[in-house]
């Protein structure tokens, strides 16, 4: 098995670092994690950031907004793991992504319907849709894909 990149070890930290405590870290505590210093830190942040990944930072800050398929700032894609809701998803899609970062727990996404405002409700446990409220719940993207990229930061 190939030796992880250190983009890779960076990407692994911060993921871990929301899972555990439903925010992400700061790049004083990137470095700290790798024993490294502080503008270390913040340059493994930053390349992380420009890897071409769904990830971003809040405008004219080095604060992490949002990394897939978390969004560190409340969205209206809340996660709830075990009763406790301190997650929040990037977009619908990244929701369902979310079950595969807590084995074997249930997740429960809540989310409102963003054409008629209903209140929507999805179960999953390691990947598989438990439960969904109302049944035969759709995706829908009301950003054409070749506009995605330009929007990430408001999907």
């Amino acid at each position: 098995m190939p030796e992880a990149t250190q983009l890779d070890q960076t990407y692994h930290y911060v993921l871990e670092t929301i899972v555990a405590r439903g925010q992400a870290p700061h790049y004083t505590e990137i470095a700290r994690n790798f024993s490294i210093a502080p503008d270390e830190g913040k340059r493994m942040l930053q390349e992380l950031m420009a890897a071409g990944l769904p990830n971003w930072l809040h405008p004219g800050t080095d604060l992490i907004a949002s990394v897939a398929p978390f969004n560190n700032l409340p969205t209206h894609y809340r996660v709830t793991v075990e009763g406790e809701q301190k997650w929040f998803a990037q977009c619908g899609l990244e929701a369902l992504a979310i079950s595969w970062l807590f084995p074997g727990k249930t997740v429960e996404i809540d989310a409102p319907c963003l054409a008629s405002g209903e209140a929507l409700h999805v179960s999953m446990r390691d990947g598989v849709i438990e439960r969904e409220d109302p049944s035969g719940l759709h995706l829908y993207f009301n950003i054409p894909f070749r506009k995605w990229r330009d929007n990430l930061p408001f999907a």
